[in-house]
């Protein structure tokens, strides 16, 4: 009678056991489903957040069936548990175990921002401003203490952030990015520098900064960067006038509504190079390294002037009588559609 209730225990134990390991094999299955999302979820984990919470958030969510699963899943697979804080995108067929492994390796959302080249400092901080994803901390910073901030000290913003496309998490803030920004500059300009043509009228890097950024606003051809660099580094060696309109427009600040006419050309200011000699004393925008190259390795021709055909491109002249020949023909006869760059957003010349 004993042995006949001992081996009916040993089988009941053993069936149970049995369906509690086919319960909790089911229940890991379900891990290993993919997760209908009618469009991407973002998971935000704050840092010191516990693996339980995680599990409660991600049914909470509707991203797994029981939190219990996850739970026992951690137990089982501790190293698989480890996750990481920031905020992550998941997509329509992840499964949860998708989710977790993302969050174990840290593979958090990037968002980005774009700094364009020819902008000025001005729309780099709007730029920022209106990303909703980027912590503000220099919105209400001065110029001044933005420069100090990323390790320039009583230096002109100007110029000195390098345009790209720059990603970042939400953990990030915009200070970070003008730093990435500010460094990537230093970087570029180092590397073009040390390689620079022989000969140059630029007493340092900073100058082949400020021509750089002038030669990115006369043109949005990328062909003619060195045509232009050239015709005004043979400008500055001849001790001739650089006369280029970017430079008055950026002079004129918030008084530029579109044109500049002669009273501007005339108006005395550090950045009008129809009455300054040389250059002006900070850049103009933000040149990108192709700027950046041709005004450090210009086009070794002749021409001394330019003007713009009205198609983007320009007419390049060895003298002033062929220069005034194509104003004739290019700016006093303009076409309809006239335009001195393909770029939509480039100043127009009168």
């Amino acid at each position: 009678m004993f042995k006949k209730l001992l081996i009916a225990g040993i089988c009941a134990a053993v069936l149970v056991g049995a369906g509690t390991g086919l319960w909790v094999w089911q229940g890991l299955g379900s891990l290993s489903k993919p997760v209908v999302m009618a469009e991407p979820v973002l998971f935000d984990v704050p840092g010191g957040t516990a693996f339980s919470e995680v599990a409660r958030q991600l049914e909470a969510r509707e991203l797994v069936e029981k939190s219990l699963w996850v739970r026992v899943y951690g137990r089982l697979f501790p190293d698989r548990a480890r996750i990481k804080a920031g905020e992550y995108e998941f997509t329509d067929g992840m499964t949860a175990e998708a989710m977790l492994g993302m969050m174990v390796a840290g593979d958090t959302k990037h968002w980005s921002v774009q700094f364009i080249e020819g902008w000025m400092f001005s729309d780099m901080r709007a730029a920022l401003a209106a990303s909703e994803r980027l912590e503000k901390l220099t919105s209400e910073w001065s110029n001044a203490q933005i420069m100090e901030a990323v390790g320039a000290p009583g230096e002109h913003p100007e110029g000195r952030f390098f345009p790209d496309t720059y990603l970042f998490t939400s953990s990030e803030s915009d200070l970070d990015l003008l730093r990435r920004s500010f460094r990537r500059m230093e970087t570029v300009l180092a590397e073009e520098w040390e390689n620079r043509d022989e000969g140059l009228p630029y007493a340092s890097a900073y100058e082949a900064l400020i021509m750089a950024s002038i030669v990115e606003r006369e043109t949005g051809a990328p062909h003619e960067r060195d045509q232009v660099a050239g015709v005004f580094v043979r400008r500055l060696q001849k001790g001739m006038r650089l006369q280029t309109d970017p430079t008055v427009i950026y002079g004129m600040g918030d008084k530029y509504k579109g044109r500049i006419g002669s009273r501007d050309l005339r108006t005395q200011t550090p950045y009008n190079t129809y009455r300054i000699n040389g250059l002006p004393p900070t850049p103009i925008a933000l040149p990108g390294r192709e700027a950046i190259h041709a005004s450090l390795h210009p086009d070794s021709g002749k021409a001394l002037y330019f003007v713009a055909r009205g198609d983007g491109t320009h007419q390049f002249s060895n003298t002033l009588a062929e220069h005034q020949k194509a104003v004739r023909a290019f700016q006093l006869n303009r076409r309809s559609d006239y335009r001195s760059s393909p770029a939509p957003d480039k100043d127009e010349k009168e």
